[in-house]
């Protein structure tokens, strides 16, 4: 079996789009991946630290955080 993890990042313009454009968009992706015979698994939430940057000299030093990114994942029979 194969898989293939995609990243999905929506984008909205909250003043003339609503939930549905993001909606549309990750049907988008599925479709143009079913397209290439991938079989849509789900969608996951991978969590990672971003670490700190020192800056030069401590100037402009940023701390490290935690940020989310949404994967698509696939699944095939391999060939």
């Amino acid at each position: 079996m194969q898989y293939k993890v995609v990243p999905f990042t929506a984008t909205l313009n909250q003043q003339k789009e609503s939930g549905n454009t993001v909606a549309e968009q990750l049907e988008t992706l599925i479709t143009k991946y079913t397209t290439d015979g991938w079989e849509y698994i789900r969608l996951e939430s991978v969590s990672t630290f971003i670490q700190p940057d020192d800056g030069c000299f401590g100037i402009g030093a940023k701390p490290g955080y935690m940020s989310s990114y949404q994967m698509v994942i696939f699944s095939r029979v391999g060939t």
